[in-house]
C-alpha cells in the first residue's frame, strides 16, 4: 500500500509548486506525481500538439499557457501563485529541431531560464529552484566513462550547447544572488540543477524520439526507420529522473545549502543501450513495432556515446534508480499499447508500480 503523503518526507503536501514545461513529457508526469501528493500545483508552458499527455490526464491545476521568453507575464503569474518551489522544465528539448531552428531553442532554453530566475528572485515565497538540463550539457568526448558532474560543460548542436550555457547560467545565479554562504541572510533561496539521461515512458508523442516514432507507426501498422542505430544511450524510465527531481527539491527546501550544486540522475550501466538494441527489444515486447535500419549517415552530428556517472547522488542524496531497462521498456510500450488498444491511459498504474518497486528497494525517499 502506498502512502503519497509521507514520500520525500511529506514535504510535498500542501506546497505551492511551480512546474514550467508542465504541458510536456516529463512535466505532466511530474505534475501528476506532485498532485497525487497533496501538493497545490500551478503550471506555466505553451500549449501542446495533439494528442498529449496534460489533456488525458484530466488534473485540476492552475494552468498557465504562455511563453517563457514574455518575461512581464511570467512575473505577474509567479508573484501571482506565490509559490514555495520552481521546477524549470519548459524548454525546447529535441536535438534535429535545434538546427532548423537554433534562434527559438537559444532564445527559450537560455532567456526562458534567465527569466524564471530573475522572476524568483523577485517572489518572496520561493525556497527552491531546480533547473532541469540535460546529460547534454556536457562536453561529450565519447569516451566510455560517465560524465561527473565537475565535468566541463560543452555542446555540439545548438541544443546540447544551450544545455550547457543553461547549466552556467545556473552556476552564475548560484554564486551572484543565491550564494550559499549568504542564505539565510541576503537571500532565502536554494539553487539546484538536474541532468538526465534519455528518458522514455507513456505519454510522449514528440517528434523526432525513437520510442514516440516506434509507437505511431506501431499503432499504424507501418514500419519505422532507424537512424544512427548503434548510438548508445542511457535509457531510463520518466520516473527515475523525477525521483531525483524531486529527492533534490525535498533537501532543498530542507535547507540544506550542500544540495545546492549539480546533479546527474541516470540508470545502472546495463541500461546504457544502443539505438538498434532498444529498438529490438521493443519489438520483442509487441510485435506491431517494425523497425527498419538506416544505413545512411545522419543528417546532423549527433553523439555515439554518452553516459552518467551518477556517484554523487548514489551515495550523498541516497538517490537510486528503481526499474532496469527491460522492466523501463514493458512499461513504456505497455503504456502505448493499452493507449492505442483500449484507450487506456496507465500513467497511475505506472507511478504506483514505481513507488512500490522502490519501498521494497528500500529507497529513502519512498520509506
Amino acid at each position: 500500500m502506498v502512502n503519497f503523503d509521507t514520500l520525500f518526507g511529506g514535504i510535498y503536501k500542501g506546497k505551492k509548486v511551480l512546474v514550467t514545461g508542465h504541458t510536456g513529457f516529463k512535466g505532466s508526469w511530474l505534475t501528476r506525481w506532485l498532485e497525487l501528493m497533496g501538493a497545490e500545483v500551478s503550471g506555466y508552458s505553451l500549449s501542446p500538439d495533439s494528442p498529449n499527455h496534460i489533456d488525458l490526464l484530466g488534473m485540476k491545476i492552475t494552468d498557465k499557457r504562455a511563453d517563457l521568453r514574455d518575461a512581464p507575464a511570467l512575473k505577474d503569474f509567479i508573484k501571482k501563485i506565490q509559490p514555495e518551489i520552481v521546477f524549470h522544465l519548459a524548454a525546447q528539448a529535441l536535438v534535429r529541431p535545434s538546427y532548423k531552428d537554433p534562434v527559438e531553442t537559444f532564445s527559450t532554453n537560455i532567456m526562458g531560464t534567465l527569466n524564471v530566475f530573475e522572476a524568483c528572485r523577485e517572489t518572496d515565497s520561493v525556497r527552491a529552484i531546480i533547473n532541469v538540463t540535460s546529460d547534454k550539457c556536457y562536453e561529450n568526448k565519447e569516451w566510455i566513462w560517465g560524465y561527473r558532474e565537475n565535468d566541463p560543460m560543452g555542446g555540439y548542436d545548438p541544443y546540447s550547447a544551450s544545455k550547457g550555457m543553461s547549466e552556467l547560467l545556473t552556476s552564475s545565479y548560484r554564486n551572484s544572488f543565491f550564494n550559499t554562504a549568504q542564505y539565510g541572510k541576503t537571500h532565502n533561496v536554494l539553487l539546484g540543477s538536474g541532468r538526465a539521461g534519455n528518458v522514455i515512458g507513456g505519454g510522449d508523442w514528440a517528434v523526432d524520439r525513437l520510442v514516440p516514432d516506434m509507437m505511431r507507426a506501431a499503432d499504424k501498422g507501418s514500419s519505422v526507420l532507424i537512424r544512427n542505430p548503434k548510438a548508445t544511450r542511457p535509457w531510463q524510465h520518466v520516473l527515475e529522473p523525477l525521483s531525483g527531481y524531486l529527492t533534490l527539491g525535498w533537501k532543498l527546501l530542507q535547507g540544506d545549502t550542500s544540495y545546492a550544486d549539480g546533479w546527474n540522475f541516470g540508470p545502472e550501466a546495463g541500461s546504457n543501450l544502443a539505438v538498434g538494441e532498444i529498438a529490438l527489444l521493443a519489438e520483442k515486447i509487441w510485435d506491431a513495432v517494425i523497425p527498419e535500419f538506416s544505413q545512411n549517415k545522419a543528417e546532423h552530428h549527433e553523439a555515439n556515446l554518452l553516459m552518467l556517472d551518477c556517484s554523487k547522488a548514489n551515495k550523498i542524496m541516497k538517490w537510486k534508480p528503481v526499474w532496469d531497462i527491460y522492466t523501463t521498456m514493458n512499461r513504456t510500450i505497455g503504456w502505448y499499447k493499452a493507449f492505442y488498444q483500449n484507450g487506456s491511459v496507465n500513467t497511475g498504474e505506472d507511478i504506483l508500480a514505481y513507488i512500490t518497486a522502490a519501498k521494497e528497494k528500500q529507497i529513502e525517499w519512498a520509506q
